[in-house]
């Protein structure tokens, strides 16, 4: 940080789209720590974000900084422009905004502690996986472009495991400056961060722990409160008693009265103290609870998965049982073919056959209904209202599609709206809602947390905990994988391997 001292904050900050509230009542400031934003879907938090770095402005309050305050930003998505540029020409941009134009062994520098050759150096950025792209940008801004404070917006979006061990190091070990952080992956959250501000409707929270401590106190001061509020409600309405007596007996003795307006400023000033209960919104995340009434769901004898467009062995499976209820998480390193994996099983699937060839390489249990969520979402029809795109299901009423949508917390003004104007996560919530409506009893989900808020995650858990369906599912979220799989497979040289648990899969990587 260069000795520089570092101010960055919000002074009572509020932000309207047209007449919709975003966020009010915000004040906050950073400090030298490495700070998590945390908020459900829709809160705010990425536009928060943009009103810190002056892309937006607020429409009450202001952005608090110190004077010549260098800010280094790293949005969700990587601007698309950038694929047919060169890494070094990405690089260089960085390098530009830090006014640091001709110092290219800075560039020279970077690309040698990341083990990056000057043939990839000179390569379409676009070439680099997803994964890559995220940490080169995260690198080139934190340093080269010499901030004071660095900003993150769900910097794990598509990084692998050991993509993100990678991150999670530099952050820790390597990046000094103080950074402010929104993501949704609870347990990188809990290692990289030591400070943690709530967004939510009723305002900033913040605590001085890490995620999963100050989401703990959090939710205690809930209690309290609802607690507290439901005490002086039962008081206010003890005192209204005593007021209305007083008013009567007043008709017979004036003094009466003088003790009513007395009762009645009690009751004000509890009023305007009392304890607000925090009351989050109804936004349930629902699978279908149906099981498979039959032991196996699904036998695997003699698989071999290629690589898509050749004949290329991914992975090889011998024989492959999958109980009933079963919900297997699928581990391997990047490429290993898991997401190619869950693609054939689920084009080997026809919803249209009751029974199956006993002597298939797939074959599922013929009371199975299959869906299939796909981390791209690239199925999901932009331009149809969120109405539409529900009600196109067989069998499903407007009155159906409404009351889901009502309890998946979209708002009734919202559901003819093209599904273009979802954020992610909200468009993850609307692919759940169908599959319900589907009533599937077998799952596959690919990445199914990558976009959903902390809510929607232990939603989607406790659903799997508690549900008989039965589901095969890759994540690289670490926290989710444990809570929600009850068995472990990982793919291993080209083999599917079963383990005991996810820890030593996750340990080795990066």
């Amino acid at each position: 940080m260069a000795g520089r001292q570092a101010v960055l904050g919000i002074d009572r900050g509020a932000f309207f789209y047209g007449a919709s509230r975003v966020f009010s009542q915000v004040s906050f400031l950073l400090d030298d720590a490495r700070t998590a934003l945390v908020g459900e879907n829709g809160a705010g938090k990425s536009t928060l974000l943009k009103c810190l770095t002056g892309e937006l402005e607020l429409n009450q309050g202001k952005v608090i900084a110190s004077r010549g305050l260098r800010v280094a930003a790293l949005s969700q998505e990587v601007p698309a422009h950038l694929a047919t540029m060169s890494l070094r020409a990405v690089l260089e941009r960085s390098l530009a905004r830090a006014g640091a134009i001709g110092e290219d062994w800075r560039i020279d520098v970077l690309l040698d502690e990341l083990c990056a050759s000057q043939a990839a150096a000179l390569a379409p950025f676009g070439a680099l996986s997803g994964g890559w792209q995220r940490l080169m940008l995260i690198a080139a801004a934190a340093k080269l472009e010499d901030p004071d404070i660095l900003i993150l917006d769900e910097p794990t979006n598509y990084l692998d495991i050991a993509n993100i061990n990678t991150l999670e190091s530099w952050l820790i070990d390597d990046i000094t400056v103080p950074m402010l952080i929104v993501s949704h992956d609870r347990e990188f959250l809990d290692r990289v961060t030591s400070r943690t501000l709530f967004l939510r409707s009723d305002g900033i929270h913040a605590f001085k722990a890490p995620f999963l401590l100050a989401r703990a106190e959090l939710l205690r001061r809930d209690a309290t409160a609802a607690v507290q509020g439901r005490l002086e409600d039962k008081e206010i309405k003890r005192l209204e008693k005593v007021a209305a007596r007083y008013k009567l007996w007043g008709v017979k003795n004036s003094k009466f009265h003088k003790r009513e307006k007395a009762t009645h400023k009690r009751i004000a000033r509890i009023e305007a103290d009392k304890s607000r209960g925090y009351a989050p919104r109804e936004r349930r995340l629902e699978l279908n609870d149906s099981d498979i009434e039959a032991k196996v769901a699904l036998r695997l004898t003699g698989v071999t998965v290629t690589v898509p467009g050749s004949d290329r062995p991914l992975v090889v499976i011998d024989r492959l049982t999958i109980g009933a209820g079963d919900k297997v998480a699928l581990l391997g390193v990047n490429g290993a073919g898991k997401s190619t994996l869950l693609t054939t099983l689920a084009r080997a699937y026809d919803p249209h056959l009751r029974h199956y060839d006993g002597q298939a390489s797939v074959r599922f249990n013929p009371a199975c209904r299959l869906v299939y969520f796909d981390q791209t979402m690239a199925d999901l029809p932009l331009d149809k209202s969120l109405l539409g795109f529900l009600t196109a299901t067989q069998g499903a009423t407007d009155r159906d599609a409404i009351r889901l949508l009502a309890q998946a917390g979209f708002a009734f003004a919202r559901i003819g709206e093209p599904i273009r104007l979802l954020s992610h996560g909200e468009r993850s919530r609307l692919i759940f809602l169908k599959m319900k409506l589907l009533a599937p009893n077998f799952y596959l989900l690919d990445e199914p947390t990558s976009h959903l808020d902390i809510e929607g995650q232990e939603d989607l858990e406790s659903q799997l905990e508690e549900t008989d369906v039965s589901c095969i599912f890759v994540s690289h979220d670490r926290y989710f994988t444990r809570a929600a799989a009850t068995r472990f497979l990982e793919i291993r040289k080209g083999r599917l391997v079963e383990v005991e648990n996810a820890d030593a899969f996750f340990d080795a990587q990066g």
